[in-house]
């Protein structure tokens, strides 16, 4: 996995979002295991605690859960269910069109221009094959 941190921003909420990411993009897979706790840290260059903390999120929200209910040190595995996957996709996704719908209308273009440039973008990152 390839991190991004903006020391501007709290690390482990970076890393909740980026790990979120990875997890409703199929990067990891429900079901998956996942790495521990220290090989994320080290991974990503961060302290331990930090690593720990977005995890815990992640398992709160549903996302991640214990590998084995008994043993905690057994590890996490990604949730199966993916209709809260598929919940927390989309309204990630919302998320992001939310925040790009408003970046475009700062920049004065209506909603037919937004569309309009979204569907000529489009076209031309697909049949450069992007």
């Amino acid at each position: 996995m390839t991190w991004n941190i903006d020391y501007d921003r709290p690390i482990w909420i970076q890393l909740v979002e980026q790990l979120q990411v990875a997890l409703i993009s199929g990067e990891l897979n429900p079901g998956d295991a996942v790495p521990s706790v220290r090989d994320l840290a080290a991974d990503a260059q961060v302290n331990i605690n930090t690593m720990q903390r977005a995890l815990a999120e992640l398992e709160s929200r549903g996302l991640l859960v214990p590998k084995d209910n008994r043993w905690r040190a057994s590890g996490r595995a990604v949730t199966e269910d993916r209709s809260l996957i598929d919940e927390i996709k989309l309204n990630y996704a919302r998320s992001i069109l939310e925040d790009f719908t408003q970046k475009m209308r700062s920049l004065g273009l209506d909603d037919g221009e937004i569309v309009s440039k979204v569907a000529e973008y489009l076209s031309k990152t697909r049949s450069k094959g992007e």
